[in-house]
């Protein structure tokens, strides 16, 4: 099982918890799985190609999916997806 951290503007998505436990194998397949659990967060999370939100960072274990394999990112029992939106602001 992987835990993930649901931030509080994709909540309601996932009836207001703030973490939820998916078995997944890769973060492409957690986002799928995710999307069963919560549907609609997979359309604020991707675009239309299926690619992660340039607005959405995903860590796993505290490093950024981009500098690893990306969706490909294989996950282990016991990892810690966080999904963090970009925040804009001056």
């Amino acid at each position: 099982m992987v835990s993930v951290r649901i931030p509080t503007p994709l909540r309601k998505l996932s009836g207001d918890r703030d973490e939820l436990d998916i078995e997944a194998s890769t973060v492409s397949v957690l986002i799928e799985e995710l999307e069963n659990e919560c549907p609609g967060i997979k359309n604020r999370l991707c675009d239309e190609s299926g690619k992660v939100r340039r607005f959405i960072n995903l860590y796993v274990n505290n490093e950024d999916i981009r500098f690893l394999e990306g969706v490909d990112t294989k996950l282990n029992d016991g990892d810690v997806v966080s999904i963090i939106p970009a925040i804009a602001g001056g």
